[in-house]
């Protein structure tokens, strides 16, 4: 989104719906990169229900992510939760209706307009912490909306949508680090030289605190949800940013104890990432990858856990 868009669509948020008082209620997490952005905001979910459901808080946890796989509402999300499809409906028409009755104010995009509904849904139904994925860059994507997040994190950054972020590495990183903000801690996955160089500089100039994530910090090898490499990266990722909102937000300041890093990972679940279905005879392997980072890490996968069931068939001194 072009720098005017974006300046536009902040200040029309606060005409049309909350103030930024009434954004920093939400206490976002907010999360940015190429890869993992959606595994890594559902694992921070599931850490955070999974400290919910012993102690009482956070009581609700809004997730917001895109895109969606087979309906709009995987978009938004309240306790693993998809939104119900008539508060979907009476939520889109209240939102609407505040922007139809604003005649001077152009008219949100698809994806702006998603934003406004999860925000207007979360504040609404009084989350206590929002997970919330960046749509495709950072600086200037319609979500960098919320002031004061809680923490931020980066996830692997490569080459992608390089028409609106490129050309270069370089650039991409520039925009994906644009979350950023003062008072936030900032934490990122490993990331190749030229990123990180281009992530410390932004969190210099922001003002903001960055710790590069160890990608085997959360690695329970027993656990199906951390069998590929990446999904243990993207939770390591989730563990520092949900601790790192449970440190400032939980009434006791203490981080996940190592029971409820297991039951969240157990918990865990995210269609069409790494995702086995089995059907009577037959089991299916679905993962979406779509671009050149995706795809050794889903070959990778496939050939691990099908190791076991794999065997050789010979015919006339040659394998088949």
């Amino acid at each position: 989104m072009p720098r005017k868009l974006a300046e536009k669509f902040d200040n029309g948020l606060q005409d049309i719906l909350y103030s930024k008082r009434d954004l920093d209620r939400l206490n976002v997490i907010h999360v940015a990169g190429t890869k993992g952005k959606g595994s890594t905001c559902a694992f921070t979910r599931s850490f955070l229900e999974a400290r919910g459901k012993k102690t009482g808080y956070p009581g609700k946890v809004g997730l917001y992510t895109s895109p969606h796989l087979r309906v709009i509402r995987e978009r938004i999300q309240i306790n693993s939760q998809l939104i119900q499809k008539d508060l979907f409906a009476k939520y889109v028409y209240e939102v609407w209706n505040k922007l139809e009755a604003k005649e001077d104010l152009p008219k949100p995009r698809y994806l702006q307009l998603l934003l406004m509904v999860a925000i207007h849904t979360f504040i609404r139904e009084k989350v206590d912490v929002a997970v919330c994925e960046t749509h495709h860059g950072g600086e200037y994507d319609a979500t960098n909306v919320f002031p004061h997040p809680v923490a931020t994190g980066i996830t692997p950054i490569g080459m992608d949508h390089m028409a609106q972020l490129g050309p270069s590495i370089e650039n991409i990183s520039w925009h994906k680090s644009g979350i950023f903000k003062p008072g936030a801690p900032a934490f990122s996955s490993a990331q190749e030289d030229k990123v990180a160089e281009v992530l410390r500089s932004r969190a210099m100039e922001k003002n903001v605190s960055l710790d590069f994530v160890n990608g085997e910090t959360v690695s329970n090898s027993d656990l199906v949800a951390l069998k590929p490499a990446v999904q243990r990266q993207n939770a390591s990722l989730a563990l520092k940013l949900a601790n790192a909102f449970l440190l400032q937000k939980d009434r006791n300041r203490t981080t996940l104890t190592s029971n409820e890093i297991r039951e969240g990972v157990e918990a865990f679940t995210w269609i069409g990432r790494f995702q086995q279905i089995i059907q009577e005879n037959y089991t299916w392997f679905l993962d979406g990858a779509h671009n050149e980072m995706s795809v050794p890490y889903a070959a990778q996968w496939f050939a691990d856990v099908t190791k076991e069931s794999r065997y050789e068939v010979y015919s006339h001194g040659w394998t088949a």
